[in-house]
């Protein structure tokens, strides 16, 4: 019988300088990504909340048709889940939302009767959370498009 001899390979590894360049491609790719995957972010929150806000006024305006008045600026959005039991009595109320939403940055949507821009407005403060702004802190209200 013939001895078997056992061959050795040997791998090589990376080394410490390719491993570094490596990291920093990668360093360089997050660096230009990054800033575009968060304003994407606040596109959609934008967008959220102007569908929020399409959403309440269709709300608003069913509760219109019934009671042939907006809610009281007293009784507010909660007039949209609950019969208001204080202001005018709506005579035909019945449940318009299941709930009310809160604004993509966690604010619960303002009504205004009367409105500033509308017979009613609904708006978010946007990220801020404060009125006036430009860009994601840019007000968004039903007078929007």
């Amino acid at each position: 019988m013939k001895p078997h001899f056992v061959k050795h390979t040997f791998q090589r590894g990376f080394t410490l300088i390719e491993l570094m360049v490596v990291l920093l491609i990668i360093g360089v790719l997050a660096a230009l990504i990054v800033p575009n995957v968060l304003d994407r972010a606040d596109d959609a929150r934008v967008t959220a909340a102007k569908t929020d806000v399409t959403n309440l006024m269709q709300a608003l305006k069913l509760y219109r048709l019934d009671n042939q008045r907006y809610p009281a600026a007293e009784q507010g959005l909660q007039a949209l889940l609950t019969r208001p039991a204080a202001g005018p009595a709506p005579g035909n109320w019945r449940p318009y939302l299941d709930q009310l939403p809160k604004d993509p940055w966690g604010q619960p949507y303002i009504y205004l009767n009367p409105g500033i821009k509308g017979e009613v407005d609904v708006m978010s403060y946007g990220a801020d959370g404060q009125s006036g702004g430009e860009g994601r802190n840019a007000d968004i209200g039903s007078w929007q498009p």
